[in-house]
């Protein structure tokens, strides 16, 4: 498997599109593709913004093993995979931003309820 192929079998795995690895990389989505593709040669400069957005190691994309990744999925053992730990980093943003939404959703309301008894 060439880089280009691990890095769309992790994108995939993080559920994240060609659209949005080229907006957060200053591409356009062709020029995303080819990389993935293996149309065009990815330097590790590349890799290393690759590996920020994805908040892995750049290592960890060179060594990934898809297979590695699905036999730990069904290991209930298995632990300290970085996709399991960025999933954990993930829900915790989620979870911050719930708590500021609902933070805002209350503030919204109190002004809301001020406008009405006007």
């Amino acid at each position: 498997m060439f880089i280009g192929q691990k890095i769309k079998k992790i994108r995939e795995l993080k559920n994240l599109t060609q659209d949005y690895m080229a907006s957060q990389l200053g591409l356009t989505q062709s020029a995303y593709s080819k990389m993935e593709s293996g149309e065009m040669d990815i330097p590790y400069t590349r890799v290393e913004d690759i590996a920020r957005i994805f908040t892995i190691k750049p290592e960890e994309i060179i060594t990934f093993n898809e297979n590695m990744v699905f036999n730990l999925m069904h290991n209930q053992n298995a632990s300290g995979f970085v996709i399991n730990q960025t999933a954990d980093t993930e829900k915790k943003l989620y979870e911050d931003q719930i708590a500021f939404l609902k933070e805002e959703i209350s503030y919204l309301k109190s002004v809301i309820t001020k406008l009405m008894a006007q």
